[in-house]
């Protein structure tokens, strides 16, 4: 959630950010009812004040005015009992009419608490302007050795590469036809060496993440409350693309939701907290098993493993300080360790700074790792895939965006007692299957094997092909 004061003082900067990243949201709405409920909270105050100047002053008057009740008669007694109930009853007045206000100023909270919700944090100055993913903006690449991505598989290996789905098929490593039939369509069996190969990569990651960089491995569910999903960002806005688990239906207190990454897990772990600034940065990862519903995607990626309903993903996650300095460090050094893991897997990939339109809603800036997959992209003349980059990655950078909404805060020397929201920071390390698709295409062996990269052996029990049965 967007701090108040900050729209109320430059609308349109958030009018700009919306508007830059496709969303619309009524911000003069939100202003005339902020201004509405700042009219009722002004006059609340003023009643009180006189409320509390009645109360004081009101005791004595009545007392004066019972004992000269009991020396007078007729009309001058009439006059002061009169004087005496208006004075007993202006305080009930008062307190009725600052209840009444009260009722209206709550009665605006719902519509201007939904709209709030809706207010997408503005992109970075330095982030690019554009309409979607086709206006992102490279800003490096990387190959291994005797690769070149800008020449192609065949070109740099000497051979016409086959696509995962045919390598795993091949290799009794999946079995689409049968997890179609278990759960329907995007969905897949690993088995085998398959299985194997894809518990690897997330033992590694959450390996290299925790023992090279010294991130703490957490637990978290996967079945949150509808709170997490909203104070994550995750709410309104992809709500549609969310499992839904309808509790309430059926007599439970609240209804749940299957989280699409590990993020909101991590992220939900210290909400309606005051942490002390010692205790910053949080350095937090996991492995969960996500859920997507992938509402509306459609085309090839409908086949294999690239877009699928269920998942498996080793997320990080930095809370840290509310300085923007410390925000962009911690950028960078996460997208580095990415960068560290896809070497060490020797998978060539690129950088992609997202523009504007492909930030969504809680992002400042975005930075997508993709990496080169040989079964994707345009086909030639033969009718086969001539490789394109997947993105199998993604770094956000959202300041106090979703700390605000989650009520996480922080206080220490630097804020002088003052409770200030945390910054959080998060970005994928691995996510498989997905991962698979580069790492079986990008290994793949003249005769159809698969090598496995030496930073993985272990994994595999000192595996170094995968071969034919």
């Amino acid at each position: 959630m967007i701090d108040l004061k900050q729209l109320r003082d430059d609308p349109d900067r958030f009018k700009t950010g919306a508007q830059r990243k496709g969303v619309a949201v009524e911000i003069d709405r939100i202003l005339e009812l902020d201004a509405k409920r700042r009219a009722f909270q002004t006059e609340i105050d003023a009643l009180r004040a006189e409320q509390n100047r009645l109360a004081k002053e009101s005791g004595p008057k009545i007392g004066q005015l019972m004992a000269q009740i009991k020396n007078a008669s007729g009309a001058e007694k009439d006059a002061l009992e009169k004087q005496a109930a208006e004075l007993r009853a202006a305080p009930a007045r008062l307190k009725e009419r600052i209840q009444q206000l009260e009722q209206q100023s709550q009665g605006i909270e719902p519509e201007m608490h939904a709209l709030l919700l809706q207010v997408p944090l503005p992109a970075d100055p330095d982030v690019p302007v554009g309409k979607d993913s086709s206006d992102n903006v490279q800003i490096r690449a990387w190959n291994p050795t005797g690769f070149d991505a800008a020449k192609g598989f065949q070109a740099s290996r000497g051979f016409a590469p086959k696509t995962h789905i045919e390598l795993m098929e091949s290799l009794g490593l999946v079995d689409f036809e049968r997890g179609v039939k278990i759960a329907g369509s995007r969905s897949y069996i690993l088995k085998g060496a398959g299985m194997r190969l894809h518990q690897a990569v997330l033992r590694y990651a959450i390996d290299f993440i925790a023992d090279k960089h010294g991130f703490t491995p957490v637990s978290v569910p996967v079945v949150v409350r509808e709170e997490c999903m909203v104070g994550t960002g995750f709410f309104p806005a992809g709500r549609e693309q969310t499992y839904h688990i309808e509790e309430s239906s059926r007599g439970g207190g609240y209804d749940m939701f299957l989280t699409g990454t590990g993020e909101v897990g991590l992220m939900g772990i210290h909400a309606d907290e005051i942490l002390d600034e010692s205790q910053l940065p949080l350095k937090m990862a996991t492995v969960s098993t996500c859920f997507r519903r992938e509402a509306g995607a459609a085309g090839r990626d409908t086949a294999g493993l690239y877009r699928i309903h269920q998942f498996d993903k080793v997320e990080q996650v930095v809370i840290c300080k509310a300085d923007e300095a410390e925000s962009r460090a911690w950028h960078k050094k996460m997208i580095a360790i990415v960068e560290e893991l896809l070497q060490s897997l020797e998978l060539p990939y690129r950088l992609l700074q997202c523009c504007t339109g492909d930030l969504g809603v809680k992002n400042a800036d975005m930075v997508d790792i993709e990496c080169w997959m040989p079964g994707r992209g345009d086909l030639d003349k033969s009718g086969r895939p001539t490789g394109a980059y997947g993105e199998t990655h993604s770094a956000s950078r959202l300041y106090d965006f979703q700390c605000r909404r989650l009520n996480m805060r922080y206080k220490g020397d630097s804020t002088e007692g003052k409770t200030v929201f945390c910054h959080s920071l998060n970005n994928t390390v691995a996510a498989s299957p997905r991962i698979l698709i580069p790492l079986v295409e990008m290994h793949q062996q003249p005769d159809g094997s698969v090598r496995i990269p030496a930073a993985l052996r272990p994994y595999m029990g000192g595996m170094e092909l995968i071969r034919h049965a």
